[in-house]
């Protein structure tokens, strides 16, 4: 078996541990990160190279040289965790690590974003690749000043990869709506996207060299909240939900043909 190259998975947990197995099948050696002790043997034993690492506003916690070392490609899959910790900033952590990526001279870097970097408005603009994020919750000001800040490194390239909701069969957001009262944005479309697809989305831009771009994936059916929360409810014998009707729905709709294209891609999972 011929091992091609070497990647640097930062965050191994729902999305990043079944991608660096994906990876492993693919004959790429992938060492993870994670901030867990306890996954340490998770991940060793899917033959994953595993490092303890910790983004801190102060510095990272662990050995980030040697979990960098080597690799051509580090994919940044971390949330920014600004719900539990709204006063954090997460751009200071993200600055320690590309300090850190270019001392091991890394060439490229995915960094994992979001679709929430575009403001919901109440005639649901389309978001394409022409689009310019502009909302301004903290979270999603952060999110675009990390993507600049690595879009306008020069001493590595970088895509920056955004999707909508994620989910899988375990983890939808139905399971939370249900049964919940005056859920607002009933007529808002929705914008998910299966973990599979995310997935085989990073393997063809890591397999095809995809660089210096930027790229929205969403699956690309978008019927309305209540619409399609409702019927995933009573479809899996859940309690429906309840939505507000009262106010103005605000929402957008992501448009993933920029990313059909450039990879040729295909969507495996419908919602």
């Amino acid at each position: 078996m011929t091992i091609k190259t070497q990647i640097s998975i930062i965050g191994c947990g729902w999305l990043g541990l079944p991608l660096a197995e994906f990876l492993i099948a693919k004959d790429y050696k992938i060492i993870g990160s994670t901030t867990s002790i306890d996954k340490l043997k998770i991940l060793n034993e899917a033959g994953i190279e595993s490092f303890l690492i910790q983004l801190n506003e102060d510095g990272i916690t662990g050995n980030h040289s040697e979990f960098l070392a080597e690799s051509e490609t580090v994919i940044v899959n971390i949330p920014p965790g600004l719900r539990k910790h709204p006063l954090k900033n997460h751009i200071l952590e993200i600055k320690h690590l590309i300090t850190a990526i270019e001392r091991a001279q890394v060439k490229n870097v995915i960094y994992i974003s979001s679709t929430s970097v575009f403001k919901d408005e109440a005639h649901f603009p389309k978001i394409d690749d022409t689009s310019t994020p502009t909302a301004t919750s903290n979270n999603a000001k952060q999110l675009i000043k990390i993507e600049q800040m690595l879009q306008e490194n020069p001493k590595f390239n970088t895509t920056i990869l955004r999707f909508g909701g994620l989910f899988d069969d375990k983890r939808h957001p139905a399971k939370y709506l249900s049964g919940k009262k005056s859920i607002a944005n009933p007529n808002a479309p929705i914008n998910l996207i299966h973990k599979k697809d995310c997935i085989h989305i990073i393997s063809e831009i890591v397999g095809n060299n995809i660089w210096n771009t930027s790229l929205n994936a969403a699956y690309p059916d978008h019927p309305s909240k209540e619409t399609y929360y409702s019927a995933y409810c009573k479809d899996h014998g859940l309690e429906l939900p309840k939505f507000d009707s009262t106010r103005k729905s605000m929402g957008k709709i992501i448009d993933s043909s920029k990313l059909e294209q450039l990879l040729n891609y295909s969507f495996k999972q419908a919602l």
